[in-house]
């Protein structure tokens, strides 16, 4: 996975575009779940709850701190906070697009335990960090390098997670692609996982969405 300087570029400048079509979204349909890619709140607070199957229930409610790369406009920081279960101590934000994260900060109304970074990657450690949506669109790169970009976020991800992490991604089990989203081989995410991060590592891929989930532990249940 070493990244040439075009390889790089081309990341880059992947991102910005989409920064650009979110900004869009964000202007077209404020506040919603479309602005970020889903069809409806259900299925948004569906791919939520897969993601935070992850979290130790028995640890839970003593206080954990949370990553989010590609929050949004931070519709994860409320639901986690609304979560009888969760005792939520820090959420960290991660977005590439500025006006994203000025919405964010209106979610969550000044909350203290909130913390909003402009950055691709994550740069704070935190107990656990999850991936919504945010590799699903690729624009023009191609699925070799969006791949390689893929994995290496998965990498930080688990550098910067004491125990655990998880994320999801459109399947490559469909009859019908569209031309800019990335749609990942589960087996070669959950085999990758497995063999160079974690020996707890699970795939969920049963629920009615053309995606799947990955839940990696860094500690055993």
């Amino acid at each position: 996975m070493t990244e040439t300087g075009r390889e790089k570029e081309k990341v880059v400048g992947t991102l910005k575009g989409i920064a650009s079509l979110y900004e869009e979204n964000l202007q077209n349909y404020g506040t919603a779940s479309k602005s970020v890619g889903w069809k409806d709140e259900a299925s948004q607070i569906l791919r939520f709850e897969k993601l935070v199957q992850v979290i130790d229930s028995r640890t839970a409610g003593a206080g954990i701190s949370v990553n989010d790369l590609g929050c949004g406009y931070a519709a994860m920081y409320s639901f986690l906070d609304d979560q009888p279960s969760i005792t939520l101590s820090r959420y960290y934000g991660y977005d590439i697009s500025d006006k994203m994260l000025q919405t964010a900060a209106k979610t969550v109304a000044n909350d203290p335990r909130a913390v909003f970074i402009r950055a691709s990657e994550i740069t704070e450690e935190a107990d656990y960090s999850f991936v919504s949506g945010t590799f699903n669109v690729r624009l023009d790169a191609s699925d070799e390098l969006w791949t390689d970009h893929i994995l290496r976020a998965i990498l930080n991800l688990a550098a910067k997670s004491r125990r655990g992490f998880a994320f999801n991604l459109l399947t490559t089990y469909v009859d019908w692609k569209q031309e800019n989203l990335y749609y990942g081989d589960p087996f070669m995410f959950f085999d990758f996982c497995k063999r160079n991060i974690s020996p707890y590592v699970s795939l969920l891929h049963d629920y009615p969405l053309y995606e799947w989930t990955i839940l990696v532990g860094k500690v055993s249940a």
